[in-house]
């Protein structure tokens, strides 16, 4: 690491970051895909380095070792994303998801309990699947059943949002910011799970809260929709993943190997299934059709803010935010981390404060996963997850209608650190 924060090169390349960052908050309006002005700026970031340092007349290893020791922590995240991701789209191909959103429209709910139900479902499920993912399949429920009802939809939109973003911060699997926490040993896979309680309570509260804005009628019987049935095979990929997890686990925390190699071992079980269900009885579940389907964009864009990021550490910044952590409350320090996540993505954020690498303890690290991920459900562009409801949503859910009722999501943000506290600094409980 080199100490440039003050020189020409350093400024450069934190305005470059800064104006790569504002192209990709306005991906909507300018049209332009994040992963652009991201993995152009990962990359050029390191190539004005070097030519700086060739114009001094030598090259440290040091910039090689950063660039190496960077490419090998983005590959451990983007192939196991690359697994999970084609899990994800199997299970949508051979219509899971369908069939779970079937049997809810078949049920005739009252707006108020659906609001619980989809929020309910949506926080588990994002702890097993991605919370992106989650939240566009309750989405999609919401406005098939209902299309017109801005006094349910919103509030349903802002709930999704919500739960899938809580229910994914008390699982290593359910975003990618617990999942690089996981990956760089701050924390051990089970003790993700104390998050539980604080994640839980933040969400139910909030959905509390909304609850009181819904109207009291009852949504009318989908009629109109038309049965949708698991497809074959369907449920072998189901306990496939589950077992793909189990083994990533055991993976990690047993033999000490890196996540990624229990998760490619289950990608290759998903493969050697689809095989023998075509060649047995003659099923196609395509699986490099999902693998297609994955989304390029996302992975790209996480590649090129990780490098962008790993820049800024070499040139210096990162020891300053490290030294933040020292001169104010740890705690103080994280739940500001939350508050900036909903504003800045939550994974450059953690990234970056991870490369800084404080010296917190596992207590701190947990508030970081819980701050970070549930911080973001404070904006609608927040976090992936209400983008992509934003995008589900348009002209509904939009950035207006959730600041109408964003003080329910700030509400629900102070109870999860209040129960964090009393938790981990209070009871000890962890």
């Amino acid at each position: 690491m080199q100490e440039l924060t003050t020189s020409l090169v350093g400024i450069f390349c934190l305005t470059l970051f800064l104006l790569s960052y504002v192209a990709i908050a306005l991906e909507d309006k300018i049209g332009v895909n994040k992963s652009k002005p991201a993995l152009f700026t990962g990359t050029f970031m390191f190539f004005v380095l070097g030519i700086y340092f060739l114009a001094q007349g030598s090259i440290p290893h040091s910039l090689e070792s950063m660039v190496e020791h960077v490419i090998l922590e983005i590959a451990g995240i983007f192939f196991f994303l690359y697994a999970a991701m084609t899990y994800i789209e199997a299970l949508i191909e051979r219509g899971v998801f369908d069939a779970l959103k079937m049997r809810l429209l078949k049920k005739e709910l009252s707006y108020k309990k659906l609001l619980w139900v989809t929020g309910f479902l949506t926080f588990f499920i994002s702890a097993v699947a991605d919370n992106l993912t989650a939240a566009l399949v309750f989405a999609t429920l919401l406005i098939t059943i209902e299309r017109d009802n801005k006094s349910f939809l919103v509030p349903g939109a802002i709930n999704v949002v919500v739960a899938s973003n809580a229910g994914g911060a008390w699982s290593p699997f359910g975003d990618i910011t617990t999942l690089m926490i996981w990956n760089a040993g701050k924390a051990p896979f089970f003790d993700f799970f104390y998050l539980f309680p604080a994640s839980f309570v933040g969400w139910a509260l909030t959905c509390f809260l909304l609850s009181l804005y819904v109207p009291n009628a009852s949504v009318a019987h989908a009629t109109h929709q038309n049965e949708s049935y698991l497809k074959p095979g369907a449920m072998g990929i189901v306990w496939l993943g589950f077992f793909t997890i189990a083994v990533s686990v055991f993976a990690h925390q047993a033999l000490h190997l890196p996540a990624i190699i229990g998760m490619m071992f289950g990608l290759s079980l998903l493969m050697i299934y689809s095989y023998n269900l075509k060649r047995k009885n003659n099923i196609d579940i395509e699986v490099f059709k999902s693998i297609s389907k994955i989304e390029n964009d996302t992975l790209l864009f996480f590649f090129g803010l990780m490098l962008a990021v790993g820049a800024l550490t070499y040139i210096g910044y990162l020891a300053l935010v490290a030294g933040i952590y020292t001169v104010v409350n740890p705690t103080i320090v994280n739940i500001v981390v939350g508050f900036l996540s909903a504003i800045v993505d939550n994974v450059p954020l953690t990234y970056a404060i991870l490369k800084a690498n404080p010296s917190i303890d596992i207590t701190q690290w947990l508030l970081v996963v819980l701050t970070a991920g549930c911080g973001g459900s404070m904006i609608a562009f927040g976090s992936a997850a209400g983008v992509g409801v934003m995008g589900k949503m348009r002209g509904i859910y939009t950035f207006g209608s959730h600041m109408r009722y964003a003080w329910t999501v700030v509400v629900g943000f102070l109870a999860s650190v209040a129960v964090w506290y009393v938790q981990f600094e209070v009871m000890g409980i962890y």
